[in-house]
Formats: structure tokens, sequence, C-alpha cells
């Protein structure tokens, strides 16, 4: 048989200039644009017509206000009586002047953005349009009736017209509050009317008249503009909500002291000119509400008490003052009152903050630093009421973990429950599922909220299973997966059929070159073995180039632990190849030592250079053992950081953690480690961190940086993100 090789004929490249090359945008840029088109078509045409309008017009460089377009762009009750009525129409899409694009475009797309993102596009059209114009039309109509009434600021802002979309932007954000989830809601509802109460008091302009009535007609029409998108409401504030809200008033009575003294306004209750603090007596002012705005956030009740002398040392300046001018006009018949007006208005809202501390007294009840520090002292930090309590209800695959020394302790009321947690930049991380009897975590988990709102301190509960998120998605809790549970049932395990070649490769290899295995208390093996043991895990470390982790991932320190089952891989000379330790699971037990149900796998080592499949050989040489002693189950623990393969990110914290998994796994091999598990075809649970809402979770992160890596400094992280990037 013959057979014929062909050579294909080589094609000359064209030259460089005559090829054609396609320009490709990145992945990113295709898929932003993509979900502008998709998702938010009417903001990005919107912008779009913004920006295309203000090039044309030359209002990107040039005030629209100097120009002789302005009359017939601009909105207003001078607009209006002349019969204008496109302005309503077309003023939304120019800004006053050049600077105030920035704002107005930005502010547009944020709030008309997510509103269509939550509503729908058809619904935002209409929703956005119809509020801009009826909040023009409301505050034109009110200026139309006051005009004539001898207010001299009626007067004057009868006269103004304004131009942007900015009504409507901000009405669009009070009527999708209603669509967001508590405490959210109500963090956005309370700032838009602070926002709009203190401009149209304190500056007053036909713009900041405008904002007040968008969202005074938005926000009680909100619930049933959004139609079902409305989210379930919560219930009443909570004690951080108070906080919250107590330090948000203080801080925007600040800053409005701080606006009428760089910016005198004529206003609707006169000019700030008057009534303005001079700049010493502002310096004063902020360096006192400085510490008092921390402190309310942490909810520190000398900072309520101070907050509490400040306002009340303004309300009695105008309730003396009110009380001097009423003598002057019983005994003299009259008095200048210029400025009087907005002094007074300015007063009335500084006892709104006095009111408003005083109704959230209960939020302020966390001692001064000194003082908790010396009943952290004093804490229950008692392991051995930890196990007798874990021994008796039985735990979870991480619960043995809440045993260890560095941790603290909650116990509830009734002393029938606990959660082990640590404590780091005022968060408490709690550690896995309360230890509780049948029915009791909820209540455990309610009482730990409780005393961290007492104490300051931000909770969270790491490593939490579905019977905890129940609890906290009652609570309005947010929770993202940070790890999954490797399971192995024992009762059903054998090492047979294809998908466990490997496994008893590493057995017969094992066999074959005199490696023993043994299941050992490690505490009681000789010195040699022991310090064989330590050396495997120092060289470990060693190689990682960073500290060894902790929190959940335990070492050689907890395997010498007496309840730890430690396997040994060891050759006929005496020299150990490998090492685990595994962690019992209590199961609910009448028994003061309780009962064992299975164990979990923390500590995994090898020798550098020894016999290659150890970990193979070791965790099926423990499984063997433990399903002979009568354990039901081995877990081989959650990597952190990791997950399934066919298991993508599903939120924007998730996508953090994803990202931060794959910075780390250089250095610690997480993803590495969990696929390394696959070969042993557990069944996989996943392992969540539960918090309060996405504003604590900058604070929880420093936290567990801190539970993990307590001795890695910020340069040492730093070298880390750098190193890993390259």
């Amino acid at each position: 048989m013959t057979t014929i090789t062909t050579t294909p004929p080589v094609l000359a490249k064209p030259p460089r200039a005559e090829r054609q090359v396609e320009y490709r945008a990145p992945g990113a840029i295709r898929r932003t644009a993509t979900l502008l088109r998709r998702r938010l078509p009417f903001t990005t045409i919107v912008v779009a017509v913004m920006l295309v309008l203000s090039v044309a017009s030359g209002t990107l460089w040039s005030a629209v206000e100097d120009s002789a377009m302005f009359p017939y762009v601009a909105y207003g009750l001078p607009s209006t009586e002349a019969g204008h009525w496109w302005t309503l129409l077309v003023g939304p899409f120019f800004a006053v002047v050049p600077l105030f694009y920035l704002p107005m475009v930005g502010s547009f797309a944020l709030f008309v953005g997510f509103a269509e993102w939550r509503l729908g596009t058809r619904r935002t059209i209409v929703l956005s349009v119809a509020t801009q114009i009826v909040s023009v039309l409301a505050a034109v109509g009110f200026l139309a009736l006051v005009r004539d009434s001898g207010w001299d600021w009626a007067e004057r802002a009868g006269t103004l017209m304004d131009v942007g979309y900015s009504g409507g932007a901000l009405a669009m954000l009070a009527i999708a509050a209603a669509a967001i989830r508590s405490p959210w809601r109500l963090r956005i509802r309370a700032g838009l009317v602070t926002y709009v109460s203190v401009a149209v008091i304190y500056v007053g302009s036909f713009a900041d008249l405008v904002h007040f009535f968008a969202v005074v007609i938005a926000l009680p029409l909100g619930p049933k503009l959004v139609g079902r998108h409305r989210a379930q409401r919560m219930g009443r504030p909570s004690m951080r909500e108070w906080r919250l809200f107590a330090g948000v008033g203080l801080f925007l009575l600040t800053v409005a002291e701080i606006v009428m003294w760089l910016v005198p306004a004529e206003g609707p209750f006169g000019s700030s000119t008057a009534v303005s603090l001079s700049g010493l007596e502002l310096t004063v002012l902020c360096a006192v509400v400085i510490p008092m705005l921390n402190g309310l956030r942490r909810g520190s009740k000398l900072a309520w008490w101070c907050s509490i002398g400040l306002t009340a040392f303004v309300t009695a300046q105008g309730v003396l003052l009110a009380g001097l001018l009423s003598l002057i006009d019983l005994f003299s018949g009259g008095y200048e009152s210029g400025g009087l007006s907005l002094f007074f208005v300015d007063n009335l809202l500084w006892t709104a903050e006095l009111m408003l501390l005083i109704v959230a007294r209960g939020a302020f009840r966390v001692p001064s630093r000194r003082t908790l520090r010396q009943a952290w002292k004093h804490e229950a930090d008692d392991s051995t009421t930890a196990r007798k309590l874990l021994a008796r209800h039985g735990g979870g695959s991480v619960s043995w973990m809440s045993t260890w020394p560095e941790n603290s302790y909650f116990v509830s009321a009734d002393g029938d429950s606990y959660l082990a947690y640590r404590r780091h930049a005022r968060v408490a991380v709690a550690l896995g599922d309360p230890i509780a009897p049948d029915g009791g975590s909820g209540r455990t988990v309610t009482e730990f909220v409780d005393h961290c709102d007492q104490a300051g301190l931000v909770p969270c509960v790491f490593s939490a299973t579905a019977d905890v998120l129940a609890t906290t998605k009652e609570l309005g809790w947010q929770q993202v997966q940070v790890a999954e549970d490797t399971l192995i049932d024992l009762e059903t395990l054998q090492f047979r059929g294809k998908a466990w070649q490997d496994v008893r490769s590493a057995l017969n290899k094992a066999a074959k070159e005199g490696i023993e295995f043994r299941l050992v208390t490690l505490a009681e093996q000789p010195r040699a073995v022991i310090s064989q043991v330590r050396a495997i895990s120092e060289e470990w470390i060693s190689d990682k180039g960073m500290p060894e982790m902790g929190f959940t991932l335990g070492g050689v320190d907890e395997a010498m632990d007496p309840r730890t089952k430690v396997g040994l891989a060891i050759d006929t000379s005496g020299t150990v190849h490998g090492v685990t330790s595994w962690m019992p699971v209590h199961r609910p037990s009448d028994s003061e030592a309780g009962v064992v149900g299975g164990w979990t796998l923390d500590m995994m080592r090898r020798r550098t250079g020894g016999f290659r499949p150890v970990m193979e050989f070791l965790i099926a040489s423990s499984c063997l053992a433990f399903k002979e002693s009568g354990a039901t189950f081995v877990s081989l623990s959650g990597a952190p950081l990791a997950r399934s393969a066919d298991d993508g990110p599903a939120n924007a914290a998730e996508r953090v953690l994803d990202s931060l998994g794959s910075m780390m796994e250089p250095y610690y091999g997480f993803r590495s480690l969990h696929a390394f598990k696959a070969k042993f075809k557990p069944r996989c649970e996943p392992m969540y961190l539960a918090f309060r809402d996405e504003a604590d979770l900058p604070r929880i992160g420093i936290a567990l940086g801190q539970a993990y890596l307590p001795n890695t400094g910020l340069w040492q992280l730093a070298k880390l993100a750098r190193t890993a990037k390259r």
C-alpha cells in the first residue's frame, strides 16, 4: 500500500500595512456595555443625552445661566407665567454651571440607575419623569401662593429658575427605598429627609425647594408605587439604628453650622450671617463633636451624656432668649427680629436632636473602654465548662475548635448553652453554631447579639450552618458562603471501583514499603516521635513564607490535646513521614465524658522527600480505623475561601472572597487542598458567614484577618498581595 504525503502550500503573510486588525474591546468593557444596554437602557440613554447636549450647547464649559437660551430651558415660576411649558421637559438635561454636571449626572446615574435595576425600566421611566415634573410644579405652586404674602424669601425665590434632573433622581431614590430591605430602607429615608430639610432651611434655593417637595411627595407613595417589589418590613429600629440616627443627626447639625459660616445665605427664615458661629466657636464645636460621634457610633454611655449636655445647652439658649424677648416685648413694646427666625429654627433642630437622644437612651449603655477591659479580664474563658456542655449537647464538625484556649465564651442566661468567639477590631466573631440543647440555638444567638450591642461589639457568626442561618434571617441578617464542609459517611465506605484507584494504590504502596499507620494520642508518644512531628510542621510553615494560620486551623499544640486523635505514617526505621490530627465530634449524650459520633480532620503535614502518597494513605487508614471504632462519619473539614468548581460566586461579597482566595492560594493552597479532598468522594455542605449588613463587612474582614493571622503585620499582608498579582 502506497502512502502519499502532501504538503500544504505556504501562504505568504501580507505586509504589515495591509493586514486587517480587528479591535475587540476588553471583556470587562464589553460586559459593562451589555449590562447597561440590557438592564439600564433608560438611565444610559438619558446620561448620554445630557452629555451630548452639554457639548453641543457649550454648557459643559460655560454656564447655561449666563447664556441667552437660559429663559427658554430653565423651569420656575417666571417660565410658567411666560407659558414656557416645555422647560419641564428640556430643563432636566442641563446643569446650571459646568461644575454641577458631575453631581447632577452622577446622582441621576446612581439613583435612577439603582431604581431601574430594582423596579424595571418601564416603571422607572414613568415615575422618574412624573416625579420630576410634579416636584417642580409643586415648588412653583407653593411660591405662587406665598409670593405676595410679604415674605422676603418667597419674593426672591419667585424670581429664580433652575435646570437639572435632581428632583426626579431624589424622588426615585425615595421610591426605591421601599424595595430595599431593612435596615438600609430606614437609613436611606432618614438621610433623604434630613438632607432636604437642612438644605431648605439653611440655604433655601429654588432647587432646594424642588428637592424638598420631591422627597415629601415620593416617600409616602413609595410603598404603593414599587408594587410587587416592596420589601418586607422588619419592625422597629434596632439598638444599632438608634445609635446611627443620633450620630448622623449630630453630624448634620454640625455640618449646618459649618455651612452657615462658610456660605452665608438668605434662606426662608432669614440670613444666616446674624446667627452663624464665629471661626473660634466653630473650631471648639468641631473639636467637641468629633469624639462624640465616634462614641455614639459605639453606643458609649459617656458620649451620650456629653451629647445630652451639648444639645441641652443649645436648647437652653433658645429658651432663655425666648423668655428674654417676651419680657422685652412686654415692657418696651417691640424688638428687632432680624435673624431670630433662623435662630429659633436652628435651635428647634438641636432640640429635636436632644429628644432623639433621650428616646434612644437605651442604645447607649456601653461603658468606657477601661471598664470594658476590666470586665473582659474577668470574662468566662473556661474551656472546661465548654467541654462539659459540648459533651452533653453535641455539636458539629467545627465545634471542638470552640474549646481551644484563645476563645472567649458567651454563656446563655440559663447557663445551658454557649457560643465561642474571638474579639478583634471591636468585632465578636462567633465560631460555628451554638452549643445548645435542641431548639436552643436561636435563643442563644439572639442573646449573643444583645450582649454584643451592650458591649459595643459588631456580632457575626463564622462557619455557620443552615440551622443558624434560619435564626439570623429572622433577624434580617445576610450571609455569604466562606467554605464547604466535606463529609464522608463511614457506614457505606468501601474503597472499591475505579474511582478509588489512587487511594488503593497509596494503601498498597505503603504496605510494600513498610509504612505503618498508627492512630495515637500524640501527647503519650515518645519524645522522638513528638520532635519529628514538630520538625515536620515547622518545615511546612517555613516553606509558606507566611505565619501559620489559626482560628479554625490548628497545629501541633492543638494536636497535643488528649481528646484529639493523631494519625502517623511511620516506616520500619521509626521515621515519621506524615501526620494528621482528628478532632472529636460529639453527639448528644447523658454521659459526662460524652459520646463521639465522628471525627474532623484538622492538621495535615508531610515530610519533604518522604513517602509521596502519605496523605491519601493516612486519611484512608484513619477512615477505616474510625469505622471499626463505631464512628458514623468523618469530616475532612472546610477549606477557607474554597468551594466546589461548579458553584460560582453568587453576589458581590462572595466575589470579593473569591478574589481573596485566589490571592492566598500560592501561600496556603486552600483550593488545592479542597481539590485533593475530592479524591475521597465526600458530600459537601456549605458553611457561611452570617452578618447584620454590608456596612459591617470591612470591619469583619479586619477581624477575621487578625483572627487567622494574629501575628502578621500590614506590611506582610501588602507584600502578599503584591506578590500574588505577579
